[in-house]
């Protein structure tokens, strides 16, 4: 394989955390979480919030992250896995069942990009956010990689064998994806059974402008596709 779908991250010792938010209302739609960022991604996207997780670099020591969230049993629902890309992360099934094993939810927000982590992950996983960056033809230059759609694919398929909880998002922009490609987009993951989708809005930095406003014919015709429909516009 070529491409992104073809590195093999880096181990470390310990996990490569890159940083945690305690409470988070928005992460995991409907619970309570905490955020656990893991730093490494091999893709550069251009609109990317969190360049500082790119490399692969560990800041926090999850064995104390573990201990802190024996603390907040009752108090938070889940635990979400964030980047960078989580599944850049070794450890990260292991990481997962721990957990559980203290009775969180286990929930993640991935590009996709490694299928086999995934597979991995899929038995510990309790709700997972795909990021559909684009449509195949766009993917290897919005990712700065070549052949970068193939495994998003593979994992989208994978996470709907499974029956695992999914929502499916794009970070849009018309610049980089007119209305009619979203559309079809969307017409195409609906066609594979995709049935919780959300479109937020690219900014060039955190409380930017955002670079286009979806109209309000698009938004009802995404509406239509799924059994739910966001658009995020913060």
């Amino acid at each position: 394989m070529n491409g992104a779908s073809s590195v093999n991250p880096s181990a470390t010792t310990e996990p490569a955390i890159g940083g945690l938010t305690p409470f988070s209302s928005v992460d995991w739609p409907g619970q309570l979480a905490a955020v656990v960022f893991i730093a490494g991604c091999p893709w550069r996207c251009g609109y990317c919030h969190n360049p500082q997780l790119q490399p692969r670099q560990r800041t926090l020591d999850w064995p104390a992250i573990l201990h802190w969230l024996d603390s907040r049993r009752g108090l938070l629902d889940g635990v979400v896995f964030s980047g960078g890309e989580p599944l850049s992360e070794p450890a990260l099934a292991d990481m997962a069942r721990a957990v559980q094993a203290r009775g969180f939810a286990v929930g993640l927000h991935s590009a996709g990009i490694y299928p086999q982590r995934l597979a991995q992950l899929l038995p510990w996983l309790d709700w997972l956010a795909l990021d559909i960056k684009t449509d195949q033809a766009g993917y290897d230059a919005l990712t700065g990689r070549a052949r970068s759609a193939w495994p998003v694919q593979v994992c989208l398929e994978m996470a709907l064998e499974a029956g695992c909880a999914l929502e499916c998002r794009t970070t849009w922009s018309p610049q980089r994806l007119s209305e009619a490609r979203l559309l079809a987009l969307a017409q195409t993951l609906a066609a594979r059974g995709v049935r919780h989708y959300a479109v937020q809005d690219e900014r060039s930095a955190p409380g930017q402008p955002a670079q286009g406003t979806l109209s309000e014919a698009a938004q009802a015709q995404l509406a239509r596709c799924f059994a739910s429909f966001s658009y995020r516009r913060s």
